[in-house]
């Protein structure tokens, strides 16, 4: 059973896009390793400007994941007294799920700074790493041009056609500030959760 994988799909999640969810419904059914994707919202310990509490972001997750039942929702890194290393929340996610593999995904932007995580050499070698790429990035480019990225290039695994998007969550709380429409750029529920509980105002 360690062929099957779980992948954890970390991030602030400050509120989620429908983006989020066209990617990791396409690496659901492009891998068929990755039998559930977790998804992982940070604490609001970590200093990341208008972040909003935990529980809104949780309970956000928690109404899409509800509907496939092949998305979750973890409270791993909300319910610490501190923000997690990377590191330390995928071996958390190991012992829970000791048949499975454990992989995760960041986007070329964090590749690029991999090297200073901590354990990063940890990291690489007992993990395996899904990769998207941003902008105009080139992951093979990226790798060959860090040596502790070249050295341990196999754990990186570029994710195919992965679905792209300019948009942040940035935009779509302006949005929302503004009285914009927020329609189609995250799920419904979403959208009802954040009338009914007077975010990003």
């Amino acid at each position: 059973m360690l062929n099957k994988q779980i992948l954890i799909f970390g991030g602030c999640f400050n509120p989620p896009q429908n983006s989020h969810l066209s990617l990791a419904e396409q690496l659901i059914t492009e891998y068929e390793e990755i039998e559930k994707i977790i998804f992982v919202p940070v604490n609001s310990k970590y200093q990341k400007a208008d972040l909003i509490e935990n529980e809104h972001r949780y309970n956000m997750l928690k109404l899409i994941c509800d509907k496939n039942e092949k998305f979750d929702v973890s409270r791993i890194e909300i319910d610490s007294d501190r923000p997690l290393y990377t590191i330390e929340t995928l071996k958390a996610f190991q012992k829970l799920y000791p048949k499975y593999k454990i992989s995760f995904i960041i986007g070329s932007d964090n590749l690029k700074e991999l090297y200073t995580w901590e354990k990063a050499d940890e990291l690489v070698k007992d993990f395996k790493i899904y990769v998207l790429e941003r902008g105009s990035d080139n992951i093979n480019d990226i790798i060959k041009s860090n040596n502790f990225l070249k050295n341990n290039g196999s754990a990186f695994i570029k994710a195919k056609n992965n679905v792209t998007s300019n948009l942040s969550s940035t935009f779509i709380r302006n949005k929302v500030r503004n009285g914009k429409s927020v329609r189609y750029l995250t799920p419904d529920e979403v959208i009802s959760y954040i009338d009914n509980n007077n975010l990003y105002k």
